[in-house]
């Protein structure tokens, strides 16, 4: 048995809790919040700010884990290369979790370093940096903290007079202590996808089929898999993905995100180094194993016989309408009246208007496509608050 400390205790830090519980190992979860909904399942719990690089020596310090594995970004992530030196395996890699946790780290290595296609961007610290950055790039143009989550801070710029509102916005919506913007290139892509890449210890880079999404103001609002491309297109993708989760070293799951233009072009987005939310999909019996087992699998280090796509599927989130603490209530009944159908509530103790609070999860016949199940995972997901 190992022992695991689980930085972020968020949905998908709750996920890979159960996928190591089923297997016998001991979770300790940590948070800045009280029965945030990884606590929820695993054998011990710590409520901590994670950017407070001494709070997360003791904690450490005091559970002295196997295994570290971050699923948030605000964490003082320097720390993690300390852990390692002291033999701790940090999930993926303290390299793989220092350039992902910082967009300009990540964007630099992929475009400059590793020469993939990319949005054309510019940094700016300042305003004056930022409006000279978005007249060089030209509108629209997508601003973003260089630190956030979730799409926290995030918009798209349609004209000069809403920069400052931009700006302003991305600044607030900065996790931790980097207080910096990216100014990117408004791609005009024809969809989005997500290519799970899981990377192992003893064995070759897999993928899962990919996943096609839909964010709204950069969070996750529902996803679908199988996702339609071509064997070029996804070649392409596959041929990026290994590159820049190689260079970042590891063994884990990555969330590896795309654009695909109308012309075929497959642009690299984003990278996250853990489970991904659009990911959820794979709760929904799309593939043999969810992303969470294939994370927990590629963490310790067990073979992964393959991944094998075994149904059509999608999920769509469910929002609160409403700012409510304490008890709260979900209607599950209209969701359960439907076969094929399966309801994830994320147990969070707040909700706030908008807040993601669960997930429904609905899957059919490959052969049958993924349109209805799309309309009908929305539909579903609107009576659930």
């Amino acid at each position: 048995m190992k022992k695991i400390l689980l930085l972020g205790s968020g949905e998908l830090g709750k996920e890979f809790v159960i996928a190591a519980k089923r297997a016998g190992q001991y979770v300790v979860a940590c948070d800045r919040y009280d029965d945030a909904p990884a606590m929820q399942v695993a054998d011990e719990r710590e409520i901590i700010n994670m950017l407070d690089g001494e709070a997360l020596d003791r904690v450490v310090s005091r559970h002295r884990p196997d295994i570290i594995v971050p699923e948030i970004e605000a964490i003082r992530t320097e720390r993690l290369f300390d852990y390692e030196q002291q033999g701790i395996q940090v999930v993926p890699s303290a390299k793989a979790v220092n350039y992902t946790m910082n967009r300009k780290a990540i964007r630099d290595l992929a475009a400059k370093e590793l020469g993939l296609r990319t949005a054309r961007y510019f940094y700016a610290t300042t305003y004056a940096e930022f409006e000279t950055a978005a007249n060089n790039i030209g509108f629209p143009c997508v601003v973003k903290p260089l630190m956030s989550s979730s799409g926290h801070g995030q918009s798209v710029v349609k004209s000069a007079d809403e920069l400052s509102a931009a700006f302003d916005n991305a600044m607030k919506g900065s996790r931790g202590d980097v207080k910096e913007v990216i100014v990117e290139e408004f791609i005009h892509f024809d969809s989005e996808f997500t290519l799970l890449t899981v990377t192992q210890k003893n064995g070759p880079t897999l993928f899962c089929p990919p996943i096609g999404h839909v964010q709204k103001g950069g969070d996750y609002r529902e996803s679908w898999q199988p996702y339609t491309i071509s064997d070029a297109e996804l070649a392409k993708a596959q041929e990026m993905a290994s590159k820049v989760t190689a260079a970042l070293t590891g063994a884990g799951i990555w969330g590896v995100e795309f654009f695909l233009t109308k012309e075929g072009e497959v642009i690299f987005s984003e990278l996250s180094p853990r489970p991904h939310d659009t990911g959820m999909v794979t709760l929904g019996h799309t593939t043999n194993l969810s992303e969470f087992e294939l994370h927990f699998r590629a963490v310790m280090g067990l073979p992964i016989a393959g991944i094998h796509l075994e149904h059509a599927g999608a999920s769509a989130v469910v929002l609160s309408k409403e700012e409510k603490y304490g008890q709260l209530s979900y209607n599950l009944t209209e969701a359960l009246k439907e076969d094929y159908t399966r309801v994830r509530i994320f147990g969070k103790p707040e909700a706030h208007v908008g807040r993601r609070m669960g997930v429904v999860l609905c899957y059919g016949d490959i052969a049958d496509g993924t349109d209805a199940l799309r309309e009908k995972a929305k539909r579903l997901a609107d009576t659930i608050l």
